[in-house]
């Protein structure tokens, strides 16, 4: 998909599709790393996808956006949404969307390489260190 249509899809359309693009590639990172039980992957799965977590991450990432992924962000982080996370602070909740509305974007429009890299440095910000491993 080109950017400029991927850019006319709703923002929670896009965060919808970042959710599970990076949800995937968390549990394939614990599984490839860790040899444990599926309950206790689990609960480490949780640790990166967590709003909370995922607001950092953003936070992490923003020096290194392109300016397109910036407004993507931005768009999806003001969007109104009608539900939002149990156990989350809105602020988290906002900043989570627009993690996965890039991730999302970038998937859409093919930048698999952009994405993975993105991702790593998102774990990496999670897995104590700048995101730069």
């Amino acid at each position: 998909m080109e950017s400029k249509d991927a850019t006319q899809l709703n923002s929670l359309t896009l965060a919808f599709l970042g959710d599970a693009v990076f949800t995937l590639f968390v549990r394939e990172k614990l599984v490839t790393e860790h040899d444990c039980k599926s309950g206790r992957l689990h609960k480490m799965a949780s640790d990166y996808v967590c709003a909370a977590s995922q607001a950092r991450m953003l936070e992490g990432i923003t020096p290194v956006l392109t300016e397109e992924e910036k407004e993507v962000a931005r768009r999806c982080r003001n969007c109104h949404n009608p539900s939002h996370a149990k156990n989350a602070a809105l602020s988290d909740y906002k900043k989570a969307t627009a993690l996965e509305g890039v991730l999302g974007f970038l998937r859409l429009t093919g930048q698999n390489e952009r994405l993975n890299e993105l991702m790593n440095k998102c774990t990496g910000i999670i897995d104590g260190g700048n995101g730069n491993e």
